[in-house]
């Protein structure tokens, strides 16, 4: 008998502890993943009695994301509107009690609803509290250019699509555009609306944000860190020569240049990338070996996320991919690397990428954390959060960036970029034609940077990317970067 007392009173006793370590686990290790699951009816629901901040465009200052109040059995709830709609809808996301939210309306919720351990906050916070006033949230400045915005939006019309324009010596995101675009104020109540959006490309996924998470074969515009990879490997010298006959040969098959009208003959690196001629750059592909080359885009940022202040699982890292997961090569010989250095084979990239890329290239290789958030501001006025310029590295040697930036010069000079000059400024741009091997549905790019004059950092980047195009980059990307970058740059003289 005793005997069983003993073991019914160890048996208690375990049941005793394993109550008190489960208990311990959720309400101090998985109390904070539980709060900041999506599906957490309970905390949706009382941050809707927060008077939530607003989102403004940095210039002009507007309202992108606003409140209206609505008693509901005898609370005021504060619900999300959005002035703008479809201006700006995948950066600064959306707030719904049915659907949750996305955006910077999700990545920095605990700021719009005064929830973060900021000292100033959680005093103001308190106050509202005892005063019996609804918690006033801190306000959200965005670094959007919301004129540049809408001609982005407006040069896209209906084509699926993205353009990011960076400035390059911040990392300022003035620019993020994608299309089909939507109207957020449809999220709640109508989201069939949303759903019959149609575009130029199947899906049309509007919902996706194509400028930082759309994956797309870069095409030519990746020269631009080929030629980078072969100035830092000293093998090649802006002046080296080649011998274009039209094609090069990879593995027993030739790999001809975009346009087979005719060969270049005898050409330098900087003839070559100005012209975007293909052979060359397959045979520097060969000669580097991928390894390197991929080495060389990683300084510029690929493989590893971009630190954007949008949620993680709204940005894509740029990279080679094998069945829908980034891929480094543990040989050269894995990899085509005569085809992957004129941006093809399994390489897929962002917008986002490629601006930085663009970016680095017009600021001496300085690339910059992109941010697309200026400040955060507490309902007092007091700044709580102020973004300061960030280098994530030094991705080229000031001398291999200077070098390149010539060469995407003359290509917007006289080369494959020439729709994208623009009157009294420096321009120095690449094209790109991503072909898929379906008629009519080529990726087409430009990226580009713009100063006033060569001696000068670079004022903006830009990246333009279109999805099934039946043109080049030079005839369908490139006027739109024309566009986007001449309205900033219109603003900045007359103010």
């Amino acid at each position: 008998m005793n005997r069983q007392i003993v073991r019914l009173t160890y048996v208690a006793l375990g049941l005793v502890g394993v109550l008190v370590v489960m208990t311990t686990y959720w309400q101090t290790w998985a109390a904070a993943g539980l709060a900041d699951r999506q599906d957490n009816a309970i905390k949706r629901v009382a941050e809707f009695s927060v008077d939530r901040g607003l989102i403004f465009s940095w210039k002009p200052r507007k309202r992108l994301a606003r409140n209206i109040e609505r008693d509901v059995e005898q609370r005021t709830l504060f619900f999300r509107r959005y002035p703008y709609g479809p201006l700006a809808p995948h950066l600064v996301g959306y707030s719904t009690v049915g659907r949750s939210r996305t955006g910077l309306e999700r990545s920095l919720n605990d700021y719009l609803t005064s929830s973060n351990a900021n000292l100033s906050t959680l005093v103001d916070k308190a106050l509202d509290e005892l005063r019996g006033k609804p918690v006033e949230g801190n306000d959200v400045v965005t670094t959007l250019d919301l004129d540049a915005q809408e001609v982005a939006l407006e040069q896209l019309g209906t084509r699926c699509g993205a353009v990011v324009v960076l400035d390059p010596r911040t990392g300022k995101v003035r620019v993020m555009a994608s299309t089909p675009t939507f109207d957020p104020n449809l999220v709640e109540n109508d989201f069939a609306q949303i759903e019959r959006i149609e575009a130029d490309c199947r899906p049309a996924a509007p919902l996706l944000n194509r400028a930082s998470a759309g994956l797309y074969v870069p095409g030519s515009t990746f020269k631009v860190i080929t030629a980078a990879a072969a100035l830092e490997s000293k093998k090649f010298t802006p002046e080296s020569s080649f011998v274009d006959p039209g094609y090069c040969t990879v593995y027993g098959k030739r790999v001809n240049n975009f346009d087979t009208s005719s060969p270049f003959g005898t050409v330098d690196l900087v003839t070559a990338l100005a012209y975007s001629v293909n052979s060359v750059f397959c045979n520097i592909g060969k000669a580097l070996g991928a390894k390197r080359i991929l080495d060389t885009s990683k300084r510029f940022g690929f493989y590893e996320p971009q630190p954007l202040e949008t949620p993680a699982d709204e940005r894509a890292p740029s990279g080679l991919y094998r069945n829908g997961r980034l891929y480094y090569p543990k040989l050269d010989s894995d990899v085509d690397a005569g085809r992957m250095a004129f941006g093809q084979e399994r390489m897929l990239v962002t917008p986002l990428q490629m601006a930085m890329v663009a970016g680095a290239i017009g600021v001496g290789g300085r690339l910059m954390e992109p941010r697309a958030v200026d400040k955060i501001v507490g309902p007092g006025g007091k700044i709580l959060l102020r973004q300061r310029p960030a280098l994530i590295r030094q991705a080229v040697s000031r001398e291999t960036a200077d070098a390149v930036a010539a060469m995407m010069r003359l290509g917007v000079e006289r080369g494959t970029g020439t729709a994208a000059q623009l009157p009294g400024y420096s321009v120095g741009g690449k094209t790109g034609t991503g072909e898929t091997g379906v008629p009519g549905a080529n990726t087409t790019w430009f990226i580009a940077f713009a100063s006033r004059d060569e001696a000068r950092p670079a004022e903006l980047a830009i990246a333009v990317v279109l999805q099934n195009q039946s043109g080049t980059g030079g005839a369908t990307a490139a006027p739109i970067a024309r566009a986007v970058m001449q309205a900033i740059l219109s603003e900045r003289e007359n103010p």
